[in-house]
């Protein structure tokens, strides 16, 4: 790697990192309360999965103009310009949820998913100026600095909590307060990274363009297995996470045990990433999504067992581990491969629709979880989340699992 790329790409991994780690306290506090935030604001257990899928939607639909403002400017505007609108947002949550009004705090769910669409891009931004061979390991070392914050994050929901009742203010308002802050930093920590000039970019990004982003992505079979795995672990994921904790509640226990919960879940999300990323390097990336696809079967039948049965802290805790554990191994092989299958002139623009679509399924099956859990209780969730993973391996199984595609 030449001197002046080694250089850039040190920088902006630990400026990447930082901005992980202070993002990752503001993301996994929210989700830690937002369910039960829309609840109470509502009346409506029906409506609680409606702040997961505001926040997502809000992540969704900036996916693709971050990617095209990154392509036309700079990574570093990009994200700064994601984590400001988050920051925004956890603003106007707090003061929704001081006046009350339920249609202020599903607006600002929604501008704070930018910080969530900020840490996507963050991976890719990770790779831009690593070695082919590398791209993997690159991006997960990224990732994982997400897991000293987003563990953090859920367990400050009960010490937030007694700061929100200390000041005479809801005591959700206390977490969402501590969100904030940790969206704030993870702008200025964004705002260090370096921007690549044209001679640390690749090469190859001044050919042409052949066709437009989504033929792009049909041109390489590996490239379309990367997108299906990534889009699918993540509808997965946040379908049977955004309910736990209403589930949790529903059954007596309390914001402590279901912070360790969703701390335990972030961890199996980030904490063993560098693993996945080193898989993925050295071996098959195909072989690091089929093994993802069987952490999220295991997953799902543990929270299905605790659904039919009598609700544990300790199942749930595993299940969600194991849960974080299948969508690492998912998003960082999947990510990879369309990192590395897809040509440096269409590259920003497919990684922002992979983003896109990720986001907008888990919106969609995030609106359907409030309404199914309180049909069908949180078994209706796991079943709903089998049905996703039979698509993914089905599809995964036709793309060519562990093949010479694949790696």
């Amino acid at each position: 790697m030449p001197a002046q790329s080694h250089s850039v790409f040190r920088r902006n991994q630990w400026a990447l990192s930082l901005a992980q780690l202070f993002s990752g306290i503001g993301i996994a506090t929210g989700f830690a309360v937002g369910g039960i935030l829309a609840e109470r604001l509502t009346g409506r257990t029906e409506l609680a999965g409606f702040a997961q899928t505001a926040s997502i939607l809000g992540a969704g639909l900036l996916a693709v103009p971050l990617a095209k403002l990154a392509e036309r400017r700079s990574r570093r505007l990009a994200l700064a310009s994601a984590y400001a609108i988050a920051l925004c947002g956890a603003i106007l949550i707090v003061s929704a949820i001081l006046l009350g009004i339920d249609i202020a705090f599903f607006i600002g769910m929604g501008c704070f998913g930018a910080a969530t669409a900020a840490g996507l891009q963050g991976r890719y931004a990770a790779t831009d100026a690593a070695p082919d061979h590398l791209k993997g390991s690159a991006m997960s070392v990224v990732i994982w600095a997400t897991t000293i914050g987003s563990v953090i994050g859920p367990n400050l929901s009960g010490p937030g909590a007694g700061i929100g009742r200390a000041l005479g203010l809801d005591p959700l308002a206390g977490p969402v307060g501590i969100a904030s802050a940790g969206v704030g930093r993870a702008l200025l920590s964004g705002l260090v990274l370096r921007r690549l000039t044209p001679a640390t970019r690749d090469s190859s990004s001044t050919s042409p363009r052949r066709g437009g982003t989504w033929q792009a992505i049909r041109r390489s079979p590996s490239a379309l297995m990367g997108l299906l795995s990534v889009v699918t672990g993540h509808m997965i994921m946040v379908a049977t996470m955004v309910m736990t904790p209403l589930h949790m509640d529903h059954h007596g226990l309390g914001l402590e045990l279901i912070g360790i919960t969703i701390g335990g879940h972030i961890l199996g999300m980030y904490g063993l990433s560098p693993v996945f990323g080193y898989l993925t390097d050295k071996y098959s990336a195909g072989r690091v999504i089929l093994g993802g696809h069987a952490l999220f079967a295991l997953s799902l039948v543990l929270g299905l067992i605790d659904a039919l049965g009598e609700s544990s802290f300790l199942r749930l805790s595993v299940a969600l581990f194991v849960l974080g554990l299948g969508w690492s191994a998912c998003l960082i092989a999947g990510s990879t491969l369309l990192t590395k299958q897809i040509d440096p002139t269409h590259r920003m623009s497919v990684q922002g629709l992979s983003d896109a679509g990720m986001n907008f399924g888990a919106a969609a099956l995030a609106a359907l979880s409030g309404p199914l859990l309180a049909i069908g209780g949180f078994a209706a969730i796991t079943l709903m989340g089998f049905v996703v993973l039979a698509v993914a391996v089905i599809a995964s199984i036709r793309a060519g699992y562990g093949t010479a595609h694949t790696t």
